[in-house]
Parts: structure tokens; sequence; C-alpha cells
């Protein structure tokens, strides 16, 4: 009942805006299959601290960050076992970014990269429930399966390394602030990058 008069007198921009995901609520399921054959969904996350990464390799906003800092972070934040991490590739098949399985292990052979697994979203199913916007886009998602953060991996939008130590670490804060039980602030940033390929 009280949802039906929330909704009422909505425009329909508005009523769509409800069904995107929301800080503080549980996160959006999904399931996706990575670069090893292997299903993943949110419930098997359960209990464990799950990063989402949004990426594209041929992005320069994607290349920026894994000049080095993408890998730092994904070695700190994969450094025990109940902390997860997957990069997701949603570039449809013939977009920018779609790559094999095979290709997505070389590249994160040849970029030293940590992630837990690369996961495939060609339908884009799982990119839309999330609203990734760009890549990267960040997620948190703590032990409770409640969306802790979403948006931009830093403060300053652009595609130059050297950006990098000047920015505010968004994402870091955020995901460091989770794995110790405090609250996130800022729980919501805008993200920047390529447009995601759908």
């Amino acid at each position: 009942m009280s949802k039906a008069i929330l909704v009422a007198g909505l425009s329909l921009s508005s009523t769509l805006t409800l069904a995107m995901p929301q800080v503080g609520q549980p996160a959006p399921d999904f399931t996706v299959v990575d670069s090893q054959g292997k299903q993943h969904q949110l419930k098997d996350f359960a209990g464990k601290t799950l990063v989402l990464e949004w990426t594209n390799d041929q992005c320069p906003f994607v290349v920026k960050h894994y000049s080095g800092n993408m890998q730092a972070l994904q070695a700190e934040f994969t450094a025990k076992p109940d902390q997860v991490w997957l990069s997701v590739i949603s570039s449809a098949p013939g977009k920018q970014g779609h790559v094999s399985a095979e290709k997505a292990d070389e590249l994160t052979k040849t970029r030293n990269a940590k992630p837990t697994a690369v996961v495939f979203d060609e339908t884009g199913a799982a990119g839309k429930a999330y609203d990734a916007k760009t890549t990267p886009h960040m997620y948190v998602i703590d032990k409770n399966g409640i969306l802790q953060y979403m948006g931009g991996i830093d403060s300053i939008p652009t595609a130059k390394v050297a950006d990098i130590a000047k920015a505010t670490p968004h994402f870091a804060n955020a995901m460091r602030a989770v794995l110790v039980g405090q609250v996130v602030n800022p729980a919501v940033t805008k993200p920047y990058g390529c447009s995601v390929k759908y």
C-alpha cells in the first residue's frame, strides 16, 4: 500500500529510478560466467565483501588505472578469503571491449591484474541491474549482501596517470570503511570513464 502511494504521481522517469540500485539496500542479483566457465550469482558471496568493477581494456580511463593502481587495489582487497573482486565485462559481442575468455585471461596475466575472476555480461543484464554507466564503475557489497558504495574509482575524471596520486580515492576509502564496519561517506559518487558498450 505505502509503495503504491509513493509511486503515485511520479513521472515515468522517476518511477524507473526506483528500480535502480540503492546504497543501503540489498544489492541486485546477477548471474554471470567467468573466464574459466564457472557461473557466479550474488548469493554465492554471502558472508564475503564483494567488489564489482566494470571494465573495458580498450578504454583510456581503464588503461589509466591499470598502470598499477587497479592492480594494487585488487591485491589489497583480495588479500583475505572473505574478500572477492569481480571484474565485469558488459561489452556486447562486436562492441569495443568485448573479449574472449582466453583474451581475458591473457590480459589478467600480462597486466599482472589480481581480480578473483573476470566475468562476462554479454547481454548487459547485470550491468543494467546495477545501472553501470562507465568503465571503470565501482561497487562495494558487504557481507550481508547490502550495497554500500557505487560510483567513481576516484575524484579526478581524467585519463592521466599522474592524476591518480592527486585524487581522492573514493572507492578505496569506501572499501576500507566497509571492511572495518564504518559508515561509507560518500557512499555514492559520480563515475567517470568510457560508456559501457551494451
